[in-house]
């Protein structure tokens, strides 16, 4: 159970993505029911800490804090530091050490860079920055880059490209750990989407002369009304009026993938929900959600989700309501 997290913050920080972190974890909200978090911003070098906007910090933990926690997050740090390598021996040997001991780490943005000097990208998927994605790459050759997504979960390791992308991965986290109602409270505090897949596109190349479509936005919403039922992609661009080629263009334009890859993940949220409030079935859940049968519905929640829906039920069914996390 996720219950202790850490942020590790280096010279010159970025305050975005600090904030992000802290904000999902570091932030109580018991009064919503909501679990509590053991929560530590760590040092990652002694001395003073200076952001790009001109402040700075000193954190009251060291590095040792990792030792306990259950997630290891790293914060972008500024693009020469990158450029030069220069990370502090210690902090890498206590990332190595907390993967070692069966912790997650999350990089978010050039964090990426850090996990690469620590060797923990070797070999495994992860993502960064899209601007900075083929650097990375060149530094270091046995990390698998994929520069098109907003995060990679290679476990134990999750990385994540730029700014925002940084609250969908430690949402992605929580929805993993502590299932689906946490994830979406934690969202609606913050006011922010409850879930973005980590497959879709880091941003979305659309000529600024074509014109907006008035009519996707209503086509988004009766499909989210309307998950349970069998449609083609001919038949969403009938309703909104379009050639197939065109619908299918546009849809990938306005929210970075394809229109089935979008609906099976609307439709896997949709059965998690199901599957952590009610009794339910996984047939009735199946077609209740649109997978149509039982069959079906595991394979995309597995390819999805890397469980089956009784594991997934017994794991957040099991969880009590109310504070889960420690005193941090």
């Amino acid at each position: 159970m996720l219950t202790n997290v850490a942020v590790v913050v280096l010279d010159r920080f970025t305050p975005f993505e600090l904030g992000v972190v802290c904000e999902v974890f570091g932030s109580d909200r018991t009064d919503d029911g909501l679990p509590r978090y053991d929560f530590a911003v760590v040092a990652g070098e002694p001395g003073e800490l200076r952001s790009d906007a001109g402040f700075a910090l000193r954190p009251d933990f060291r590095l040792d804090r990792l030792t306990t926690a259950d997630l290891v997050v790293v914060v972008p740090a500024s693009e020469d530091r990158c450029d030069r390598a220069e990370w502090p021996e210690p902090m890498l040997a206590a990332l190595r050490g907390a993967v070692d001991r069966g912790a997650r780490v999350l990089s978010v943005c050039t964090g990426a860079f850090a996990l690469g000097a620590a060797g923990l990208l070797d070999g495994r998927a992860c993502t960064t920055h899209w601007r900075h994605a083929a650097k990375l790459a060149r530094m270091y050759p046995a990390a698998k880059v994929d520069p098109a997504v907003l995060y990679v979960d290679d476990d134990p390791i999750i990385s994540s490209a730029g700014t925002a992308s940084g609250i969908d991965a430690c949402l992605y986290i929580v929805r993993k750990e502590q299932g689906s109602r946490v994830a979406n409270a934690i969202a609606r505090r913050m006011v922010v989407p409850p879930h973005r897949d980590g497959g879709q596109a880091q941003y979305i190349d659309r000529p600024v002369a074509e014109p907006a479509c008035d009519t996707l936005g209503d086509v988004i919403g009766w499909l989210q009304r309307n998950l349970d039922r069998s449609v083609t992609v001919d038949q969403l661009a009938g309703l909104a009026a379009m050639s197939s080629r065109t619908f299918a263009r546009r849809f990938r334009q306005e929210t970075g993938t394809t229109p089935q890859r979008w609906l099976t993940g609307q439709r896997v949220l949709l059965a998690q929900q199901l599957l952590e409030e009610t009794d339910e079935t996984v047939d009735v859940i199946a077609e209740r959600s649109g997978f149509g049968n039982a069959a079906t519905f595991r394979h995309h929640f597995r390819a999805r989700r890397a469980t089956t829906p009784d594991a997934y039920r017994r794991a957040f069914r099991s969880a009590p309501p109310g504070v889960t996390g420690g005193s941090g």
